[in-house]
């Protein structure tokens, strides 16, 4: 099942994809489960299928948020792809490494990416992230999957000048609507093996990344094993994996996004996320 957050009429909603409309739930539906991250938590995925839609929208007229709008918990796994820590001169570290985005950083598929007035070293990295699906706490890795509520695409846009100001580098990953997730959440049921996915970035039509998911250091299960061991995960909570290489950053010359471009990061098996870039 794909599940999409969206607007109608202004009004924050959610849908099951179905073709290439979405549907939308009745009322009464919503009121007992208002958000996406709710009807993860309830794990209602059936009574949804069984409850009537109210509204269908047109997947390409959909006006998109970030899958779980204002996520309590958005964890990211830096440098986390073999071929990525080898183009950044990283060691292979024992540990993943990881920060935080705020909900407010991101925004959903086919909204406007803000390159900031404050720096134009503005970088794509495209990512899979994964929702979880229930409280998760001391979770091992072989039982870590049934944990995930499903998978989606993620841009972790990066400010590379202000992530290195510092060896902390927050400043530079939480710009107001610098990254994207979307365009839906494709439930866990569909896809078993995430390190099966293969992930591609374009940058105005032009291939900037392409590599398997098996290429993390540190996969999904894993990830779930470590941050689970001193942070309790909740519904609803997203976790992003890691980018490949052929980051901006990394290039000679060095490649930034600009007002004007379209970045995509396409996952076979999830769909595609796009978004444009516009100056602050």
């Amino acid at each position: 099942m794909k599940l999409a957050s969206i607007k109608v009429a202004g009004r924050p909603v959610y849908g099951r994809v179905e073709g290439d409309e979405l549907q939308v739930p009745a009322a009464k539906f919503l009121e007992r489960y208002p958000t996406l991250a709710s009807l993860v938590a309830a794990n209602a995925y059936a009574e949804m299928l069984a409850t009537n839609a109210a509204v269908s929208v047109p997947v390409a007229e959909a006006l998109y948020e970030p899958v779980i709008p204002a996520a309590s918990k958005i964890i990211c796994v830096g440098v986390n792809f073999m071929a990525h820590m080898r183009e950044m001169g990283r060691p292979e570290p024992e540990y993943p490494m990881l920060f935080t985005r705020f909900a407010d950083t991101l925004v959903g598929h086919g909204g406007a990416l803000t390159r900031p007035r404050n720096s134009d070293n503005y970088d794509f990295e495209g990512e899979l992230a994964f929702v979880i699906g229930r409280e998760a706490h001391h979770v091992s890795a072989a039982d870590a999957l049934d944990y995930v509520a499903g998978y989606t695409c993620f841009m972790d846009g990066s400010m590379r000048d202000y992530q290195h100001h510092t060896t902390q580098v927050i400043a530079g990953k939480n710009f107001l609507r610098s990254g994207a997730c979307g365009p839906w959440l494709v439930t866990a049921d569909e896809i078993p093996d995430p390190s099966a996915l293969e992930l591609q970035t374009r940058l105005n039509g032009e291939q900037v990344q392409s590599a398997p998911i098996n290429d993390l250091k540190f996969d999904v299960p894993c990830l779930i094993e470590y941050i689970s061991s001193f942070c309790p995960l909740h519904p609803g909570d997203i976790i992003s994996t890691g980018t490949p290489s052929g980051v901006g950053y990394a290039r000679d010359p060095q490649l930034w996004m600009q007002p004007g471009d379209i970045i995509e990061v396409e996952i076979k098996g999830i769909g595609t996320l796009k978004n444009s870039v516009e100056a602050e």
